[in-house]
């Protein structure tokens, strides 16, 4: 036996009698995350049925479907807020059990809730570190380190906001859009949901948010973005995956499909050029 065939014996051997192939190789090193036969049950009803779903690193995914289609509970699933009835997560190739918010943050798994959770009484920069104000002497929250650090989250996003005093409640729908970005961004993630981003804002603030998300993705952040508004999510997106009644319709390259196509896969439930 020459020494190539030792070789490739030895690799079967030691791997388990499993052999990557560099297709195999480069679709793990370009997923962060894998969410596989993912089901959710609440009492008689299927919430998600039997999902896969598919992140890739420095993507924007698009996340769409009718109300009740499953989106939010997918989601919820992936930062620890339900527990999956079945299914497993893959983080960065390795399975992981993510039972909390608590474990998908220390994973890199930050989400933007459609509400936002601001505390309207409260500043802009009190609220971008909510709950980890810095100290003086351990006793007194320390002001200029907190807008200090505010001013460095908002300068990364090119983000300028008039005062880090200023109560959240005073501002516009952009602007309050942009502090809930600029707090998960402060934990400096990996991976982004975006839960309706863009509900209730003007046209100008919804260009920012989705400007924004854009400048993440060149940052190296993996974003999953819910709506319903397809007009904004090709402008953005990388790839669009559709749910319907809780099962996976099909994942399509957004430069491969329009509108209509979407849009179709949303209301008959049929599959089209589905890419994983």
């Amino acid at each position: 036996m020459d020494a190539a065939r030792v070789l490739t014996a030895l690799a079967v051997i030691l791997l388990g009698g499993l052999t990557l192939t560099s297709e195999d190789e480069e679709s793990t090193n370009s997923t962060i995350v894998k969410m596989e036969g993912i089901t959710k049950t609440f009492g008689g009803l299927t919430a998600v049925d039997d999902v896969d779903l598919v992140l890739k690193k420095g993507e924007i995914l698009g996340l769409v479907g009718d109300n009740a289609a499953g989106k939010s509970t997918l989601m919820k699933i992936l930062i620890g807020a339900y527990e999956a009835t079945e299914g497993q997560i893959y983080y960065r190739g390795e399975p992981v059990e993510i039972d909390s918010p608590h474990d998908a943050h220390e994973l890199g798994i930050e989400i933007i809730y459609q509400n936002l959770a601001l505390c309207d009484n409260l500043g802009v920069s009190e609220n971008v570190l909510l709950g980890r104000w810095p100290r003086k002497w351990g006793l007194f929250v320390d002001k200029a380190a907190m807008k200090n650090k505010t001013h460095s989250v908002l300068e990364r996003m090119g983000i300028s906001i008039d005062s880090l005093d200023q109560e959240v409640a005073t501002l516009s729908g952009g602007k309050r859009q942009t502090v809930a970005v600029a707090r998960a961004i402060s934990f400096d993630p990996d991976v982004l949901i975006m839960d309706e981003p863009t509900a209730n804002l003007s046209p100008e603030a919804s260009d920012h948010v989705l400007s924004l998300a854009s400048s993440l993705r060149e940052e190296g952040v993996s974003i999953i973005i819910i709506t319903h508004r397809l007009s904004e999510i090709f402008g953005v997106t990388d790839r669009i995956s559709v749910l319907r009644r809780g099962k996976l319709v099909g994942t399509v390259t957004t430069s491969e499909v329009s509108e209509d196509d979407v849009l179709e896969m949303i209301i008959s439930g049929k599959r089209r050029s589905e890419t994983q």
